[in-house]
């Protein structure tokens, strides 16, 4: 697992319950429907590529990798942002989705 940014393990360490809900939350979202874990990842990344959030992006794509996502389906997803978000918008996701290119 990923070292979590120094933020985030300061936030954990002061507001621990707050980051236990935080944590069960994401669990009870994750598994609420019908959807396969593969498809949920990918949903995630293009809700993060959509929100334009790189930290997000990044930790979506590793779940996503994690769950056996393959890079071209990834990239599949900053294809379609291009007519939704713009062309900027999808080379950005592009990018980010490229720092991941070894994984």
């Amino acid at each position: 697992m990923p070292k979590l940014p120094e933020n985030i393990t300061d936030f954990k360490s002061q507001y621990e319950s707050v980051w236990s809900a935080f944590e069960k939350l994401a669990e009870e979202c994750h598994e609420s429907g019908p959807m396969e874990e593969k498809t949920r990842r990918l949903v995630k990344v293009a809700l993060a590529v959509g929100a334009g959030l790189e930290g997000a992006t990044h930790s979506a794509v590793r779940h996503a990798r994690e769950s056996g996502a393959s890079k071209e389906e990834l990239n599949q997803v900053a294809i379609l942002a291009i007519t939704t978000l713009g062309f900027p918008s999808a080379m950005r996701a592009l990018s980010w989705l490229d720092d991941h290119a070894g994984s």
